[in-house]
């Protein structure tokens, strides 16, 4: 059976179920969908603070939303550096079979370029072998 994974589909499967969370946690976070939700929950949850239609759980300056705000930061930096990290291996590693691939083409590209040098040589001393007979 022939394997028609690419590069990026054969790495994906070597990582484990931390490394994927983390991958997808970091694309939720740094998504226009997160931080627009994030700011509709944070205006909803400052007016209700504010106007007071129903208990007051977090009264101004708002201590318990910096709170939320501090554990998600603590949680998300490295989760997101943990991301970050594995993006670089993948790149490190992506450059090097890149590089690889230049080498082989470099290598392939050199022995066709002596094969078809050695056809033309060849056709030149035919040429030239015809041209001596018909001077004679």
């Amino acid at each position: 059976m022939i394997n028609n994974k690419n590069w990026h589909e054969k790495h994906f499967e070597t990582l484990g179920f931390g490394s994927r969370l983390s991958d997808s946690v970091a694309k939720g976070m740094g998504s226009w969908k997160f931080i627009i939700l994030q700011t509709v929950l944070v205006i909803l949850w400052m007016v209700l603070n504010i106007v007071g239609f129903f208990y007051h759980w977090d009264v101004y300056p708002f201590i318990l939303l910096n709170l939320l705000f501090s554990t998600q930061a603590a949680y998300a930096a490295p989760i997101i550096m943990m991301s970050q990290n594995r993006q670089s291996e993948r790149d490190r590693l992506q450059a090097q079979a890149d590089y690889q691939t230049n080498i082989d083409a470099k290598k392939e590209i050199e022995a066709l370029t002596i094969i078809l040098n050695k056809l033309d040589v060849e056709k030149l001393d035919k040429i030239i072998a015809m041209l001596e007979e018909m001077k004679k």
